[in-house]
């Protein structure tokens, strides 16, 4: 995908209680308190380079887990890897390690990215740059232990994909890591990233699976990435989905004869691009697509759903390109989030737990007046917390204040949504947010807009019940939108600029 001092192993023929003993770091302090993922887990991508903190991005969208991108070297031939490859950002309980423990006392994690487009393509991902394998697996092994994380993926993409002494190097070093971690009796699971086809993996992602196999390095998930298929031809990214999973699902069983369908499904992961991928408006992966997944997904029992990126989850750029911070398509913040979170299963339930209720949960105001409601809060288990507030989703126009800005749980606050005479009129739903130490949980208020200078509009509302037939036209999001066949349920916005719905500009 895009974008852009410790103990030193012994030989690798070192048995495996010797390594144990010689590298205490796997299994002494707060190394063991690892937590496993769930059995189903959504992690979307966070973009590391961003200078955002994970744990409010993750508490904003509703997300427990996220996937860090990405781990890399600074230099081509070096053996430590640094986030984004930038020296200023080490391994380090000090680069986001506060926040990683906060996403963990919530009772979320992380899941760190070895590799990328930018490392695979610049010889910076780590087994492509170090030739010493017990030094990638201390490199490993040091991530591990820092972030007191149990799963590690390695996203592994173009050039990588030929590197074969870099494949190999990197599974023998999974190996090792492995071994150390088993012989400390720490979890430990590790995913493979790759592109496929819409009929599963290449040749070249599935040769790395094989080495793997043949190196002895367990690989607990095969994560998919089902966009940029620069193949030219018509896309249902949802249906595309299905198939590349398909056969995976195939290869998997050819690779591991002795699992059971159940397991053998429990290897997959999904990850989407949500939105107009690279290759442009011709793959768009929609709402109405991430509804589909997600039900698929679930009924299929695959392991992990993901989506890039996490800060791509909002409509900033509808119309346009693919790009880091925003999906090209007409949508609310956090839409995508809010669909695949409940994915995740098995979560652990914080000690310290809270409610979050909006009362009421709408409203409806005059562009350029006040509309205001109540966010309560109370505590579900434990002690009562700080709670902070934050608002996000706000149109253009739209202003949020709390007061007050925090309260402890149990207490209350009065959100006002102040909007200016040219606040577009429409209907918006706004997520607010309130992050605790120990728990996250969102609540969503509904605002609709009147009487917006110049762009009232004039056609009904979308109904997400009513039938409607070519030519037929509705406002949703302050836009109008014109239907281009027949359509039950398909949210104007959602379907991309080849789905049923014609966009035919702010009212």
């Amino acid at each position: 995908m895009r974008r852009t001092r410790f103990l030193r192993a012994v030989i690798a023929a070192v048995t495996t209680a010797v390594a144990a003993a010689g590298l205490t770091a796997l299994g002494g302090g707060t190394a063991q308190a690892a937590t496993p993922l769930p059995s189903r887990v959504f992690a979307p991508y966070f973009e590391a380079w961003t200078g955002e903190s994970p744990a409010a991005l993750a508490a904003a969208s509703g997300t427990k887990h996220l996937t860090m991108a990405f781990l890399q070297t600074a230099t081509k031939g070096s053996c430590t890897p640094y986030w984004n490859g930038d020296t200023g950002m080490p391994v380090s309980s000090a680069v986001f390690g506060n926040d990683i423990k906060t996403m963990q006392g919530r009772g979320g994690d992380v899941i760190p990215s070895f590799g990328g487009y930018t490392a695979d393509t610049t010889g910076t991902e780590i087994a492509d740059s170090c030739t010493d394998v017990n030094q990638i697996a201390d490199a490993y092994e040091k991530v591990l232990t820092t972030y007191d994380v149990s799963r590690l993926d390695m996203d592994i993409e173009v050039d990588s994909l030929d590197n074969t002494a870099g494949i190999d190097r990197r599974n023998k070093a999974i190996k090792i890591l492995q071994d150390r971690a088993a012989a400390a009796g720490r979890k430990l699971e590790i995913s493979y990233t790759l592109p496929t086809t819409t009929t599963g993996l290449a040749a070249s992602g599935l040769n790395v699976v094989k080495n793997a196999v043949s190196n002895g390095a367990r690989v607990d998930v095969v994560n998919l990435m089902t966009f940029d298929y620069y193949d030219n031809a018509a896309h249902d990214m949802a249906k595309d989905t299905q198939t590349a999973a398909g056969g995976l699902y195939d290869q998997l069983a050819k690779l591991y004869p002795s699992k059971t369908s159940a397991q053998l499904w429990g290897m997959i992961g999904v990850t989407e691009m949500i939105g107009v991928d690279d290759f442009g408006p011709a793959e768009t992966f929609s709402l109405a697509n991430a509804r589909t997944v997600y039900d698929w997904a679930v009924s299929k029992g695959i392991n992990t759903l993901s989506f890039w990126a996490l800060q791509r989850d909002n409509g900033g750029c509808a119309g346009g390109a693919a790009a880091d911070n925003c999906s090209g398509i007409a949508q609310n913040t956090w839409d995508f989030s809010h669909v695949f979170a409940p994915f995740t299963g098995g979560t652990t339930v914080p000690s310290d737990d809270f409610s979050l209720t909006a009362s009421p949960a709408s409203g409806t105001v005059t562009a350029g007046g006040t509309a205001t409601g109540t966010i309560a809060t109370a505590v579900t288990s434990g002690a009562a917390q700080s709670v902070s507030l934050a608002a996000s989703g706000l149109p253009a126009g739209v202003t949020a204040t709390f007061s007050p800005a925090s309260v402890t749980a149990g207490g209350s606050a009065t959100l006002s949504l102040a909007t200016t005479a040219a606040a577009v009129s429409g209907t918006y739903r706004i997520t607010v947010t309130g992050s605790g130490p120990k728990a996250a949980h969102t609540a969503t208020y509904t605002l609709t807009i009147t009487g917006g200078s110049g762009h009232q509009c004039t056609a009904a509302p979308w109904s997400k019940t009513a039938v409607y037939t070519g030519g037929q036209q509705v406002s949703h999001q302050g836009h109008t939108w014109k239907a281009k066949w027949w359509t039950l349920g398909e949210e104007p916005g959602t379907t991309g600029e080849w789905g049923v719905w014609q966009d035919l500009g702010a009212c």
